[in-house]
């Protein structure tokens, strides 16, 4: 979202090397966690298949990004605007691919806590899988403006993104990938907690009190890592409000930064995965502890 003329103030040299700094340590985390999620059986439920489809899309993200990271740095001698517009697609792809998994999540849990009661099905693998085609079926449809239209082309010294003087296109940008998702996250997360509030005054539901708790935990989780990565993005959007080149420049570093805090926090906050990482971690010492005592 650089402005028509390429802003030379903005120290690429700098941005460069810490976003992919971000980029690697985001990037090892997800296969981490997708390692875990396949080679795990009882990490074989439908939320931790959703959790690994947003690691999917964060080493999607860590990929085009990359790419066009090292693109802009190393090959500025490529000034075919297609192929601009191409990566711009692509990167817009990643931005949905990362938003939009936090809202198959939320809507997931909203199945699970609400409509599985009448609707038993909605919990079912099938549902789930179905949801992810949805996702990434709106991942490749939602960024098609960046390559059907001409608003894309290569600038020097600038990201292959909308420029941020089309002022139709940027808007749709941010209402399409930020402002619509984030309202149904939060429409959801209170839809969510008002029945589980409402739930543990009724007598005759008490019993359902601990599977409530937990509905409530997962849906907490869901809007912690959310909220880590909107913080991330959020000089990004300011950007695009107010146009400073400081906020640009932050912006580029706080996203990968972000989105490597959020896989972080999952192997912190998600009880499965923690007591999985630690099984394994036990494991590992007590066969590496005998080796060592008998080498010395």
């Amino acid at each position: 979202m650089n402005s028509l003329d390429p802003s030379q103030m903005t120290p690429y040299g700098i941005i460069i090397p810490l976003s992919l700094a971000c980029i690697f340590v985001a990037f090892l985390i997800a296969c981490a966690i997708l390692t875990l999620i396949v080679c795990t059986k009882r990490l074989h439920t439908v939320t931790h298949l959703l959790i690994g489809n947003g690691s999917i899309a964060l080493i999607f993200y860590c990929f085009v990004q990359s790419i066009n990271y090292i693109h802009l740095a190393f090959i500025s001698w490529e000034t075919n605007d297609l192929l601009c517009r191409w990566r711009g697609f692509f990167g817009y792809m990643t931005v949905v691919a990362t938003v939009y998994s936090y809202l198959i999540q939320a809507i997931s849990r909203f199945f699970i806590s609400i409509l599985a009661i009448r609707h038993r099905w909605v919990k079912s693998f099938k549902t789930h899988l179905i949801l992810i085609s949805i996702h990434w079926s709106l991942v490749v449809l939602l960024p098609l403006p960046a390559l059907l239209t001409e608003d894309i082309y290569h600038r020097p010294n600038a990201l292959c993104w909308v420029p941020k003087d089309y002022t139709l296109h940027v808007a749709y940008t941010v209402i399409a990938y930020y402002l619509i998702p984030t309202i149904i996250i939060f429409i959801l997360y209170i839809a969510i907690f008002c029945r589980v509030k409402r739930r543990k005054l009724n007598i005759f539901i008490r019993r359902r009190k601990a599977r409530s708790n937990r509905d409530l935990d997962l849906l907490y989780n869901i809007m912690i890592l959310f909220s880590i990565y909107i913080l991330g993005a959020l000089p990004i959007i300011l950007f695009v409000l107010t146009k400073s080149d400081v906020l640009y420049s932050i912006g580029i570093i706080s996203v990968s930064l972000a989105l490597a805090v959020e896989k972080g926090v999952i192997l912190i906050i998600d009880r499965d995965i923690r007591n999985t990482v630690r099984f394994y971690l036990q494991k590992t010492a007590a066969q590496v502890g005998p080796s060592i005592r008998s080498i010395s």
